[in-house]
């Protein structure tokens, strides 16, 4: 395969995202979706560490289900 051909392939599939891009994306809009939560570097933190029953139901359901989606969607690479 010649260097040229390669490029094509490049060009062809457009300008990819790496890891990093992802979660500093997902944790972007989490953060905009939740801006009165301290949500640390690690999502998986947030969760494990979270206190249930410290919020009303409805609003927990909420929240944790906000945080989970969040980390499905960096880890499906989304």
């Amino acid at each position: 395969m010649t260097a040229r051909s390669r490029m094509r392939g490049l060009v062809r599939r457009g300008p990819r995202h790496g890891p990093a891009d992802v979660v500093g994306r997902v944790c972007s809009e989490l953060a905009l979706d939740l801006p009165d939560e301290d949500l640390g570097e690690y999502l998986h933190d947030c969760v494990d560490l979270y206190e249930m029953g410290s919020r009303p139901r409805c609003e927990e359901a909420e929240f944790l289900g906000m945080v989970r989606e969040a980390i499905d969607r960096i880890e499906r690479g989304e």
